[in-house]
């Protein structure tokens, strides 16, 4: 599967997807002009929502036009009518689009919509929280190598003698400063 835009060789670190608007590398994601860095995401998901609006839409006009034709306010063509154009709003609803959800560390989600058929989007996805994980797993190994080294550098401290720390200065003999009030 070629997921790279036109013109444009393949990197093992970056995906792009067909229409340029998904760009993940080893350590950002850009999605229509937002970069988003892979630690400060949680998590990302994809699914496809329908059109609530045209649903409702369809639904109250077909509704509206059956009760009008039954009550003999409508025309047969005129009803046939007013069925096909609300038929056609359903149809509009189920196609609805893909939704991405882009889980954000301490913030709210950031919502993207995304054109198209869905199975490209969840291989797409996939491996952005394949490579979420991996930067949260270095993060957590390069943090846990730091921690270790605090411990061992305040071990050490510790176990020179009170006298051998070079900080210390000795103190002077002699009168206490003057403060002025």
């Amino acid at each position: 599967m070629e997921l790279t835009a036109k013109g444009q060789q393949p990197s093992a670190n970056e995906i792009t997807s067909p229409d340029g608007r998904f760009h993940l590398t080893a350590d950002a994601l850009t999605v229509d002009g937002a970069t988003y860095g892979l630690r400060e995401l949680e998590r990302a998901e994809v699914r496809h929502v329908r059109w609530l609006l045209w649903y409702l839409l369809g639904s109250l006009g077909l509704g509206g036009v059956l009760i009008e034709f039954l009550q003999n306010h409508l025309s047969t063509l005129a009803a046939m009518g007013g069925l096909v154009l609300s038929a056609g709003l359903l149809l509009l609803g189920q196609r609805g689009t893909n939704r991405l959800r882009l889980w954000r560390l301490g913030r709210l989600p950031a919502h993207v919509a995304l054109p198209g058929a869905l199975p490209p989007w969840q291989a797409l996805v996939s491996e952005l929280n394949r490579r979420i994980a991996r930067a949260h797993d270095a993060a957590a190994q390069e943090t846990a190598t730091l921690l270790a080294a605090l411990a061992e550098a305040e071990l050490v401290e510790s176990a020179r003698p009170a006298g051998a720390a070079g900080n210390t200065a000795p103190a002077r003999p002699g009168p206490a400063p003057a403060s002025s009030v």
